[in-house]
């Protein structure tokens, strides 16, 4: 008998006597009360996950892990990341975490080879989960899939977000960069200070052993090193532990939440890039960067994002145009009229506030920002830039990994980005860095250089946070959160 694909079972009518009902699994045909069932093999759909080793494993989890109707073939992984070969064989998400359906875990193979293994292993969808990518990226990867001969999907929030037994706020923005982490921190600050019990639960970044940083907790700097954390995870742990606040991270966010749960009357999600949400939230804010007027409506899911949005936070706004913040204004109105508008400023304090005109500086930036969000700058370059300091240019004393990055980046061009996806990276960071001819180093990143590299110059670390504008608040938005979530 031919396989045959059903989703759903479906109950037909023949005249009177004859019933056939049809399951994913099998038929049952009742004639004149005689039961007869033909049990017929599932053909089940073979699916590649495309994704940068964080919402693609979460989408994973919450629908194909335990799926019988679907087998997943493969993870594809982005170059940058610099994880797993052209062979794929020596990365794999682990048969720990996949699953009774995979006791030899899921390969992890270079997205550049999407058609070929498309082709080559009869795919019939490729699932998308990245974060930050513009609409005109989406849909090219989009026709790279259909024309290998695979169907495209993209899968709702509805069926990825878990529902937290405490109460959520979750903050997501519409790209990376947008000062999100900022409104998060605020947002559990304030809560704090009302006398609740905060936990903050972070998008993931696992690069590492990832049975090891299945769920991961983290409140001490040791932690850092306990959990093998590259760069770009310590920029995001990093601000919480220096603030004493408790963060956790990690692969499943199922088990991530439930262990949250134990120690917090409220959770806050601190979303990654622009990523949705990973659970259902009680309170939504969507931050919005008026310094890239009309990439809320240009990237996904950050536009998923705005139209789900019950707070946009309009930040930077001492540092935006007012025209720009007009186009993002009339924008937010056509994606989501009903949402509440909060502004606030990003405020930039420079360490110890020392007197730094006229000296050569070169400035190191919060890495995601400058790649992932294409900015070409960041909290560093304004701080050189308002101290009267001369910013050197970091191209001639670029050496190893750091010369690809800004070859992928060329919006890059004044400042370096903070990478450290693995050793090379930090150790090419560092010496970019020593060889620089200049007097200090000024640190924009979110993390403390110094306890990374050995740096034969001076670091002087930037940090920034926000504050209000106007009415409405962060805080007048939380505090009907309280009411209606925490009394």
């Amino acid at each position: 008998m031919r396989d045959i694909k059903i989703r759903e079972w479906v109950v037909i009518p023949v005249r009177l006597s004859i019933t056939i009902i049809i399951y994913p699994q099998f038929i049952i045909i009742r004639i004149k009360g005689i039961l007869l069932e033909w049990f017929l093999t599932m053909q089940k759909k073979k699916v590649v996950i495309i994704g940068a080793l964080g919402m693609d494993f979460h989408v994973f989890n919450t629908v194909f892990r335990d799926n019988e109707e679907y087998e997943v073939i493969a993870f594809t992984i982005a170059g940058e990341q610099n994880v797993g070969t052209i062979e794929g064989a020596e990365r794999k998400y682990p048969a720990e975490l996949a699953g009774k359906l995979y006791p030899k875990g899921i390969p992890m193979l270079p997205e550049e080879h999407l058609e070929e293994i498309i082709i080559l292993h009869q795919i019939d969808e490729v699932v998308f989960a990245y974060s930050d990518v513009s609409h005109d990226e989406l849909m090219h990867k989009g026709s790279r899939v259909l024309s290998a001969g695979a169907n495209y999907r993209l899968i709702s929030g509805k069926f990825t977000q878990i529902k937290s037994n405490k109460p959520v706020v979750a903050i997501c923005a519409v790209r990376t960069g947008c000062g999100k982490s900022q409104v998060s921190r605020a947002t559990y600050r304030y809560l704090m200070s009302k006398g609740y019990k905060v936990v903050a639960v972070r998008e993931p970044m696992p690069y590492g052993d990832l049975i090891k940083q299945n769920v991961m907790r983290f409140e001490k700097y040791e932690d850092l090193d306990k959990y093998d954390c590259t760069i770009e995870e310590r920029e995001e742990y990093e601000p919480y532990i220096e603030q004493g606040l408790v963060i956790y991270s990690g692969v499943d966010y199922e088990k991530i939440v439930r262990e949250a749960e134990k120690e917090a009357d409220v959770i806050i999600f601190d979303g990654g890039n622009n990523e949705l949400s990973f659970y259902v939230p009680d309170l939504l804010f969507v931050v919005v960067d008026p310094l890239r007027p009309g990439h809320e409506m240009k990237y996904h899911p950050g536009e998923v994002n705005a139209r789900s949005a019950d707070a946009f936070v309009v930040n930077k706004m001492n540092n935006a145009k007012p025209e720009d913040v007009k186009i993002v204004e009339n924008n937010l109105n056509k994606l989501n009229p009903d949402a509440t508008k909060i502004y606030t400023n990003s405020v930039v304090t420079v360490e110890g506030n020392p007197d730094l005109k006229g000296k050569k500086v070169i400035v190191v930036e919060d890495g995601p920002t400058l790649t992932h969000g294409s900015m070409s700058y960041g909290a560093g370059f304004v701080a050189a830039t308002n101290s009267g300091a001369i910013i050197i240019d970091p191209k001639p004393y670029i050496v190893g990994t750091m010369k690809k990055v800004f070859e992928e980046f060329p919006q890059i061009t004044q400042i370096v980005p903070a990478m450290g996806y693995n050793d090379q990276q930090i150790k090419d960071m560092e010496e970019t860095l020593n060889k620089a001819e200049c007097e200090l180093i000024i640190d924009g990143s979110p993390i403390d250089l110094e306890k990374l590299i050995n740096s034969n110059k001076p670091i002087i670390r930037v940090s920034y946070d926000i504050e209000a504008v106007k009415s409405p608040t962060i805080e007048e938005a939380l505090d009907k959160f309280i009411e209606k979530n925490l009394k």
